[in-house]
């Protein structure tokens, strides 16, 4: 069973980083394919368990931060939308609604502000006209919301619909 959990792993680390791959080489789909490949780290929390949802993050961000020739979707998966999903589960499981929004809230703010910084220092972007529009910042908020809900029902499909059909996947 361990084998096959490492090998699914292996598998989904590896379509992230070709998804991620293909948000670097069109740059408009750079958000989009980290959003997507968090939907990976998603199926791991709930198929697989254990650590292998973190060795995939891992795996993925570190891979795709070596090899895309354009570092902005590895950067956002890597600071934010990797990891996300799992903290997601553990906020909404073990927290009531309304601190599971506000540390939800605190998470996408200091992943924002930490890819802002790495991209500033380390990438020597200059993101200084995404700083003098404020209003994309207070976009972001919303927009993250949105995301959020969106991955709520994707969830609840994924368990309803999808689950019961595909029953070969007995991960755990």
């Amino acid at each position: 069973m361990a084998t096959r959990r490492l090998a699914v792993s292996a598998v989904i680390s590896a379509l992230g980083v070709v998804l991620l791959f293909v948000g670097a080489l069109f740059q408009v789909l750079d958000l989009s394919m980290a959003a997507i490949v968090s939907l990976f780290t998603v199926f791991a929390v709930i198929e697989i368990r254990g650590s292998y949802p973190f060795l995939i993050y891992a795996v993925t961000s570190v891979l795709s931060l070596l090899l895309l020739p354009v570092k902005t979707p590895a950067l956002i998966y890597a600071l934010f939308a990797g990891y996300y999903p799992i903290l997601k589960c553990v906020f909404e499981r073990q927290l009531g609604r309304v601190t599971a929004w506000l540390l939800k809230l605190i998470t996408f703010s200091v992943g924002a502000a930490v890819a802002v910084f790495v991209a500033m220092k380390v990438l020597l972007v200059d993101v200084s006209l995404l700083l003098a529009n404020w209003w994309v910042l207070l976009l972001s908020i919303p927009v993250f919301v949105l995301y959020d809900v969106g991955l709520t029902r994707l969830i609840t499909a994924y368990l309803v619909k999808w689950r019961p059909r595909f029953g070969f996947l007995k991960l755990h």
